[in-house]
């Protein structure tokens, strides 16, 4: 159990997802926050999404000051420091305080490697392998299978989890698997994978919550066991609320009332040149979230039933369900996309007036990290262009598998 120090009167929690439109994910997310309101008696806890779903970052926020609160404990709900912890959340908390001034608002530090963490993997992955003894791990292969992201730290935590895992539960060999952004995609390591020999390989989604990416992970379980029949496949459950991952984000607001809340700027892209992101030495600290700050719900009539797994994406699906088709990016307002050497968005919907010129960091937040200065308005942003975007064994987002949706258009799943 954390020993937490007690939290001055006036202070409250304020944890920071990503959001996702699969209503599981987000009901996962929310019990989460529950869970930490059980663990602080007494103390305000919200909650709040980046994109595509309520209530968003800023609205917890609101709740948050309404109950008096003065001194808000910001929390990432990331497994890794990515653009998400490092740039999106930032930029909407240094909005949000600048509209406040006389709110102390300090910024924690991602969930990260963390013994606690890898305890609580281990334990997931110990559930896939019920009824297989401990002496059968030497035959066994694992792969992590991490979100991904265009930080190469972030990747590199990932591979450094599955190494851990590898090494200290005794599995014959660990292979490393993104499901999006970077390389290798899951496919692509799970059929890498199968060719090393192994009896069996345990599958398992470094992820805090269910989703389309997770539903994906796991369809492309399914698949490689199709054409594998000779290998035992078996599906890890991802971490969701585990004691374990609670106890993490109790640490991680320890560390911000004692002033050890520091993300690992050493390897940080934005401030030193990492081999092969040198060009985003010094890039503005600015969110690319706000475009879809909220955007969610519509899918109340969609056979997944919450489950989101995107095939409201696909066209055929949609007619063959009476639903109305809406392409990605497509989100109710008017803005052009380019994609070209990099990702470039022109808006022009007021409701983006949410981001501004980026503000100095939060005074109460160690390190200042990527903030350099930021020369230009909310209409036009950039995300840079990933170095590697052309590589052989990914980085496109994990697709759906075909079978999956050939099953739902068959009624079947």
């Amino acid at each position: 159990m954390i020993d937490l120090p007690t939290l001055p009167p006036g202070t409250g929690v304020m944890l920071c997802g990503h959001g996702s439109r699969n209503t599981r994910a987000v009901g996962e997310f929310a019990r989460l926050a529950e869970a930490l309101r059980t663990r602080l008696p007494g103390v305000p806890v919200e909650y709040g999404y980046l994109e595509f779903a309520d209530p968003v970052i800023r609205f917890g926020l609101d709740r948050l000051r309404e109950q008096g609160v003065r001194h808000i404990l910001a929390v990432p709900g990331m497994l890794f420091a990515a653009g998400h912890a490092k740039n999106d959340i930032p930029s909407v908390l240094n909005t949000y305080k600048a509209a406040h001034p006389g709110l102390a608002l300090t910024y924690g530090r991602e969930l990260g490697v963390d013994t606690r963490m890898l305890r609580a993997a281990g334990e997931r992955i110990a559930e896939a392998m019920t009824g297989v003894p401990a002496s059968a791990r030497t035959e066994t292969l694992l792969v992590v299978v991490g979100r991904g992201a265009s930080d190469p730290d972030a990747n590199a935590n990932v591979a450094k989890v599955m190494r851990l895992l590898w090494e200290g539960m005794g599995f014959g060999w660990g292979e490393t698997a993104y499901s999006g952004v970077t390389f290798p995609l899951v496919a692509p390591a799970l059929e890498h994978a199968a060719r090393l020999g192994y009896r069996r390989i345990v599958v398992f989604p470094y992820f805090l919550f269910t989703g389309v990416l997770v539903n994906r992970i796991y369809d492309a379980v399914d698949a490689a066991a199709l054409a594998h029949p000779e290998i035992e496949f078996l599906k890890a459950p991802y971490l969701s609320d585990h004691p374990l991952v609670v106890d993490t984000f109790l640490d991680r607001i320890r560390e911000m009332l004692v002033g050890e809340n520091l993300m690992n700027c050493a390897l940080c892209k934005y401030r030193e040149q990492v081999l092969g992101f040198e060009a985003e030495q010094g890039l503005a600290q600015e969110s690319h979230h706000h475009h879809v700050e909220g955007i969610g719900g519509g899918l109340e009539g969609c056979p997944c039933k919450g489950d989101c797994d995107s095939s409201c994406r696909d066209e055929a699906f949609c007619k063959a369900h009476g639903l109305p088709f809406t392409p990605l990016h497509s989100h109710g307002h008017d803005h052009g996309h380019h994609h070209g050497d990099g990702h470039h968005h022109h808006h022009g919907a007021p409701a983006h007036a949410l981001l501004r010129p980026a503000l100095p960091p939060l005074t109460s937040f160690a390190p200042p990290m990527a903030h350099h200065g930021h020369d230009h308005g909310h209409d036009d942003h950039h995300h840079h262009p990933y170095p590697h975007a052309d590589h052989p064994l990914g980085p496109v987002t994990l697709p759906k598998v075909p079978g999956r949706l050939a099953r739902k258009l068959r009624g079947e799943a």
